[in-house]
């Protein structure tokens, strides 16, 4: 079930995957073992629900069972945007796992559902060709790659092969909640049109897969510390694609109007956590830093080089990156 090109990318390196107990990442866990490909697992407890001791403890007896390394982090209570504050405490928590222990991938349970229902719900809110194509097999991150075998296969194919082997897996009940927006168009749009369209639906990202290497010129990020630089692409397009595509590794979502506004501004802050400036021949990414008294040396080279005054202060702070835009301009 797993693809050839996805195992040679796994084989002989040092694996984590994030496991939840459910059909997705159970289903994983058990197809790496039958290719035996080594890993270990990594599982968050939000603590949201009675059964979240269960799915810990089915977490750690596997692994035990397997022989393999297990992390447990439990999250702090999230109080408001539990969606984005979760996946920004989930990526934390594997990254720094990653970097303590030299983790080279990191494997989620992403399937073809999730990227479908991604989709959609781009599709709806305006997005171009590159945001509707979703997820990717592979996306590298700064000190590991995250990998998603499980992006060509439909969740009920999971499900099938976990009871073919009468393997146990968790249930999360707050995934029938349809107040939430991704299970209203799970099981209002996605799960419908797969169960009847699976196959078109599969050649139609193959396509789409193709049409976005076609369409997107990759950009060649480069980083001091929490300062990005890349040279400035063909198109605009791909410029934003590429503003997108680190902020999303920084654990940062452009909304659709930021996005647009990209189009409009040269620079931009975004959240109040990023200042992104497109010069003519660079783009620059920088955290968004305020109140630095800035010495008047500094202000002055500054504006001799014409460096956009939103990314002073955190030039000031940092030298190094300092040294390498005005280098570049």
């Amino acid at each position: 079930m797993l693809k050839d090109k996805i195992l040679s990318q796994l084989r002989g390196k040092k694996n984590l995957l994030a496991f939840s107990g459910g059909a997705d990442s159970t289903a994983l866990f058990f197809l790496l073992l039958k290719h035996n490909i080594p890993f270990d697992i990594a599982t968050v407890n939000y603590a949201l629900r009675e059964q979240s001791k269960q799915e810990v403890a089915y977490a750690q007896a596997l692994a035990k069972e397997h022989n393999l390394a297990s992390y447990v982090f439990d999250a702090p209570k999230i109080e408001q945007n539990f969606e984005a504050k979760a996946r920004e405490i989930r990526y934390d928590f594997f990254s720094s796992l990653s970097q303590t222990h030299g983790y080279e991938n990191l494997l989620t349970a992403h399937h073809l559902g999730d990227r479908f229902e991604w989709m959609l719900m781009q599709f709806c809110k305006g997005a171009g060709c590159a945001e509707i194509a979703g997820m990717q097999s592979t996306q590298k991150r700064d000190s590991y790659t995250i990998i998603r075998p499980l992006l060509h296969l439909d969740k009920q194919e999971l499900i099938e092969y976990l009871k073919s082997s009468n393997t146990p897996y968790f249930e999360d009940e707050s995934n029938l909640d349809e107040s939430i927006k991704r299970n209203y168009f799970r099981h209002n749009h996605t799960m419908p049109l797969l169960k009847k369209h699976l196959e078109g639906i599969k050649k139609s990202f193959a396509y789409m897969d193709e049409d976005r290497d076609a369409l997107i010129e990759e950009a060649d990020i480069k980083s001091i510390s929490e300062f990005a630089y890349f040279k400035r692409l063909q198109t605009q397009r791909s410029d934003i694609y590429a503003i997108d595509k680190y902020l999303k590794s920084q654990l940062y979502m452009l909304s659709a109007n930021e996005r647009a506004l990209l189009r409009e501004q040269e620079t931009l802050v975004v959240g109040r956590k990023f200042v992104i400036k497109q010069s003519k021949e660079f783009v620059f990414i920088a955290p968004y830093v305020t109140k630095v008294v800035m010495s008047s040396e500094f202000k002055e080279a500054c504006r001799v080089l014409k460096i956009e005054p939103k990314l002073r202060n955190y030039l000031y702070e940092n030298q190094e990156a300092f040294l390498k835009i005005k280098e570049l301009l």
